[in-house]
């Protein structure tokens, strides 16, 4: 295949690929662009595909077969095998829709839409804010939860439950 370009800097493979071929990496990526030089496909060595579309659309397949879209506008969509879909969005949020069809949205701040925010830590603690009270759980199944109201109270395993 021939291709033609006025510039002298551009490599054998640039070429290539501009015209419209196929290119095989050392690692055994392949990218192929198509002849209309708008939609590529990209075969990653660990066999992970990433489908370039015409209209920008960025279509990427794990090999776990979970699509995963970028649209022009950067929103991002996440299908999953078991029906679960979530879209990130440009400022940040996600919208998260459950096989049941039950839509959950969590904001940057890492709030959810009842104004709750849940924090996990690599301790296995979890904090869980709302507007009510705060409490820290601990992977030993003791909570502690401070409320808004001012009592402070601690609960155990045995589910033993104690103001102070």
């Amino acid at each position: 295949m021939f291709c033609a370009h006025d510039s002298g800097l551009y490599s054998w493979m640039y070429l290539v690929l501009a015209c419209g071929g196929r290119l095989v990496s050392p690692n055994g990526t392949r990218k192929e662009v198509l002849a209309d030089r708008l939609t590529a496909n990209v075969t990653f060595f660990n066999r992970d595909i990433k489908h370039v579309m015409a209209d920008q659309r960025v279509i990427y397949y794990a090999d776990a077969q979970t699509p995963h879209t970028t649209y022009p506008d950067s929103i991002e969509v996440l299908q999953f095998p078991n029906n679960q879909t979530e879209k990130h969005f440009p400022d940040g949020r996600k919208e998260i829709t459950y096989p049941d069809q039950t839509v959950k949205n969590l904001y940057p701040d890492g709030t959810e839409e009842d104004g709750s925010k849940e924090i996990r830590f690599n301790t296995g603690q979890k904090d869980v804010h709302t507007a009510d009270y705060k409490r820290r759980e601990y992977p030993d199944g003791r909570q502690e939860t401070c409320y808004t109201t001012g009592p402070t109270g601690h609960r155990t395993e045995s589910c033993v439950s104690r103001v102070f």
